[in-house]
C-alpha cells in the first residue's frame, strides 16, 4: 500500500455544494474508485486559500491511471467542473504533495 497527497482548489463559495455533491457520490464512482485500487480516500478543506488537499491510500497494483477513460469518471468530472479549477476536459487540476513527515503507530 502507498499513500499519496495532492492539492485542488475550490471555486469560491462551493465548499457547501462540494460536500453536498460529495455526500450524494454516485456509487459507481465509487466502485470504479475501489476497483483502481484506492483505499481510505479523504479531502480536507482550506477556507482561507480554498484549496482542498486529499489523501488516499492506493494499492501497489492501482490502475489510478486508468480513471480517466471511465465514463463514470468523467461523467463525474464534468458534473463536478462548475465549482472547482479544472483542465479543458474537466480532469481536475491536481498539484502532488511531496510528503515530508511520517508518524507511525508504535509497535
Amino acid at each position: 500500500m502507498e499513500t499519496i497527497a495532492f492539492r485542488m482548489v475550490l471555486n469560491p463559495g462551493m465548499r457547501e455544494e462540494y460536500e453536498r455533491r460529495h455526500a450524494q457520490i454516485w456509487p459507481e464512482v465509487v466502485d470504479a474508485l475501489h476497483n483502481a485500487g484506492v483505499h481510505d480516500y479523504r479531502i480536507f478543506f482550506d477556507a482561507e486559500s480554498n484549496h482542498l488537499f486529499a489523501v488516499l491510500t492506493r494499492t501497489t497494483n492501482h490502475t489510478m491511471n486508468a480513471l480517466p477513460q471511465l465514463d463514470v469518471m468523467r461523467k463525474w468530472w464534468d458534473h463536478m467542473a462548475d465549482i472547482m479549477h479544472t483542465a479543458p476536459d474537466h480532469t481536475p487540476l491536481q498539484q502532488p504533495l511531496e510528503p515530508v513527515f511520517h508518524l507511525s503507530s508504535p509497535g
